[in-house]
């Protein structure tokens, strides 16, 4: 069998919800051995999160939860626990990374920070994904994604000129803000460690994550360009040839024929080659809305089956539903089903999107782990023996699983 691409890694990953989460789930889905770190209670809040799925152990029936963390195993740690905290150590000593998402200093309070890691094994990189980053006026702010994209810019020009700033439906600070940025940056930093033999710390604030997806806005202004303003951006709504527009059922398609060629092929396919010249008209103009009353004469459907004909980067937006279902996502295997344990069926999860022509990603190596499942074989792979698992367990510097079913 193939091997997968980052068969080898070892990643202790202390995170919690989604940004840690769905870095961890990057690494694991190539190869990596992603152990979670949780805490004696809950665990990972997601955990808790509905829908859950009949029959399977409580901490491992979160439909949100098994998403993020397949391919994964989990043990539970106490690290205000002295011999806790002596467990995590003696982990990161076999171990490449450490991935964590505490607001900045906590790690250092708790006595496992980045120089107790250094101290035990000097190749470890240490990934922190923060919202502001380890400093900066804002460091220990709390924040969400929304508060994330707003201070980066990216909320304040998503919308229409003179309406409000509209929410995107995906976390864009969180997910490639973050855990896609830390993702990278652990893999520059175990290619970097590999010449140098020492690891790094590495600081993802997931603010400036966002505002990095700006680079070609913010560029223009750096150099003396007007600022932009929400619905004046072309790639944002401000030149007819590149927004979505409303159909006569009430469905949605998006026109992005943003070269000239694409456009002219809209316009002659629609009968209104006067409309060419107008590629670029903006919002209120009478070739905007022209181009509105156009859309509106015509069904979804029928969009769909002009752009069959008429080559002009002409799409419908699909509700998710409809995507999950679509030809597109099933030949790419976007959605795949995963066997866990207690479920009557298996569980359909969206796959990587990552495709390796030789270690591609396998998204079924490990179903998703119940709260503590693995805690006792990682110590036994550790190096302890079972009296001092039993002592540790007893002492509650860790504990085992938590099997119960939902009520």
């Amino acid at each position: 069998m193939t091997a997968h691409a980052l068969a080898g890694v070892r990643v202790l990953d202390l995170s919690r919800l989604l940004p840690g989460g769905f870095c961890s789930l990057l690494l694991a889905d190539h190869g990596a051995d992603v152990l979670k770190v949780e805490d004696l209670g809950a665990g990972d809040y997601i955990r808790a999160s509905p829908p859950m799925i009949e029959g399977v152990a409580r901490s491992a029936s979160s439909a949100m939860f098994l998403a993020l963390n397949r391919n994964k195993r989990s043990m539970r740690i106490d690290l205000k626990h002295r011999a806790g905290r002596d467990v995590l150590l003696a982990l990161a000593r076999e171990h490449d990374v450490v991935l964590e998402s505490f607001r900045p200093g906590v790690l250092g309070r708790l006595g496992v920070g980045y120089e107790a890691l250094r101290a035990a094994n000097p190749q470890i990189v240490l990934c922190s994904i923060t919202g502001y980053g380890q400093h900066g006026p804002l460091r220990d702010r709390a924040g969400h994604d929304l508060n994330y994209v707003g201070l980066a810019g990216v909320l304040g020009l998503t919308g229409a000129h003179g309406g409000p700033p509209i929410q995107a439906a995906a976390q864009i600070a969180d997910l490639g803000g973050g855990a896609t940025m830390a993702a990278f940056a652990i893999l520059a930093a175990l290619r970097e460690r590999d010449r140098s033999g020492e690891g790094q710390h590495i600081d993802v604030a997931m603010t400036d994550g966002a505002l990095s997806w700006l680079s070609l806005v913010a560029a223009r202004q750096l150099a003396g360009a007007t600022s932009p303003r929400r619905g004046g951006e072309e790639l944002a709504g401000a030149i007819a040839c590149y927004r979505p527009y409303e159909c006569s059922d009430g469905g949605w398609v998006t026109l992005a024929a943003l070269e000239a060629p694409f456009w002219a092929a809209w316009c002659r396919g629609v009968g209104r080659g006067d409309l060419i010249e107008h590629r670029r008209a903006g919002p209120g103009s009478r070739a905007q809305a022209a181009v509105e009353a156009i859309f509106a004469a015509r069904t979804r459907a029928q969009w769909e089956q002009f752009a069959r004909v008429h080559e002009c980067c002409l799409e419908p937006v699909l509700d998710l539903d409809e995507v999950l279902a679509s030809e597109h996502v099933a030949a790419r295997e976007m959605v795949v089903a995963m066997d866990q344990p207690g479920a009557q069926r298996p569980v359909s999860q969206l796959g990587s999107p990552i495709k390796l022509s030789r270690t591609p990603a396998d998204p079924h190596r490990l179903p998703g782990p119940q709260l503590g499942e693995h805690t006792e074989a990682v110590l036994r792979e550790a190096g302890y023996d079972e009296r001092q698992i039993a002592a540790l367990l007893r002492d509650g510097a860790v504990a085992g699983p938590d099997v119960r079913t939902p009520d």
